[in-house]
């Protein structure tokens, strides 16, 4: 038998020894919050009889609890569950320790409840999230992580707190489990959108205010979108050599994420038709799935570890959302429901000067060679504001 179960027996107990403690602990303990069905079926009971106004339950009582509150509460969960016998409320009774600890019996019940709607929401995220993998679509995971967010700020107005995300230890962070299995539709459309942005390098513009590395499923594609951006903010042209290059000179053909052929059929121009924009938001929405995905299972870990108290677990939980929550604004501001950010701001430097700033990186500096006037001269400095008094 475990905690808990002996928690919710404890707690049953000391209200049929002691039906007056059942006010304080009505305001926060639930019947859901018990595990087990019985249990769960009595207390809803106790707390039905005390609406109706019970004696055992009126403040005036003295002596003895009226065999009629045991009889009576048996009576009534019967109603709703199977098994229950009249001995059994004399079992909770003999499991009970001590009648005037059921308020932190309780506290036990409702911590357990706590772990177990965690796990059970965070479950249902996973299986929303693989269902839409498999049809292309977010809706369902978009819904469920929205509803294990809420439920977790539900919770910790529960348990007292405020739900404050909060980093774990390295104890509790993710397992390295393998990531979902990706569709070939998704690596498919992954290619289309870099030979599209191979083949026509401006389409970058608007996608690098929402599209992100991380947001591609294969890890070598990571690599050719990295060095497309690299090569496109540098100034300098781009084609399937120049891509081959970049992506040589960044180890991605050296730690086997790609080949040489590889990059070549994809930066293929003959291959690059179509907008880049739809292929993009495609993308970003496959890795709103997976990354969904992925806090699920993290959050499901977390809900597992017993040592974890209710204010940690659901600060963790909420840390293991973030991610989604940032794949979730770049997929809305992809689809056009949000606004993105401008592409450049009118306090930037002119396209030229950072474009020359770019290629300098990346041009071989020999030994003794001074670097360019512009990047020797001292920026002026920023003029202070001035602070007059009023008058």
């Amino acid at each position: 038998m475990t905690p808990l179960v002996q928690a919710e027996q404890a707690v049953l107990g000391a209200l049929f020894l002691d039906p007056g403690q059942l006010g304080p602990l009505s305001d926060w303990l639930r019947p859901e919050h018990f595990d087990r069905p019985a249990h769960a079926a009595l207390y809803a009971a106790m707390l039905k009889l005390r609406a109706e106004g019970h004696p055992a339950t009126t403040a005036d009582v003295d002596g003895p609890v009226p065999l009629a509150w045991v009889t009576d509460t048996v009576q009534e969960a019967s109603r709703h569950t199977l098994g229950l016998t009249s001995v059994y409320p004399h079992l909770l009774i003999s499991a009970c320790p001590r009648p005037d600890h059921a308020p932190l019996y309780g506290r036990m019940v409702l911590e357990g409840a706590i772990h177990r709607s965690v796990a059970q929401h965070a479950d249902r995220l996973h299986q929303a999230a693989l269902a839409d993998l498999h049809s292309g679509t977010l809706d369902e995971t978009v819904h469920h992580a929205q509803v294990l967010s809420d439920v977790l700020a539900d919770l910790a107005r529960v348990w007292g707190t405020e739900p404050r995300t909060a980093q774990p230890p390295d104890a509790y962070a993710p397992l390295g489990v393998p990531p979902e299995p990706v569709a070939d539709q998704v690596l498919a459309d992954e290619e289309l959108l870099l030979g599209c942005l191979a083949a026509r390098s401006e389409q970058l513009l608007d996608l690098v205010r929402w599209l992100r590395p991380d947001d591609f499923a294969d890890p070598g594609h990571q690599q050719i979108y990295r060095a497309l951006g690299a090569l496109h903010h540098r100034g300098e042209p781009i084609d399937q050599l120049t891509v081959l290059w970049e992506t040589q000179r960044r180890g991605a053909l050296a730690d086997g994420s790609l080949n040489a052929e590889q990059v070549r059929r994809i930066c293929d121009p003959l291959a690059g038709g179509g907008a880049a924009e739809h292929y993009g938001e495609q993308v970003v929405t496959t890795s709103l799935v997976r990354t969904a995905a992925t806090a699920a299972r993290h959050v499901r870990e977390l809900a597992g570890q017993e040592a974890l108290a209710p204010g940690q677990l659901i600060g963790y939980a909420l840390h293991a959302l973030r991610p989604l929550d940032d794949v979730r604004r770049r997929q809305r501001i992809a689809s056009g429901a949000e606004p993105g950010l401008p592409r450049s701001s009118p306090h930037a430097a002119p396209r030229s000067a950072q474009t020359e700033a770019a290629r300098s990186r990346s041009r071989p500096h020999h030994p003794g060679a001074q670097p360019p006037a512009s990047l020797m001269s001292p920026a002026p400095p920023a003029a202070r504001p001035s602070y007059r008094s009023p008058s």
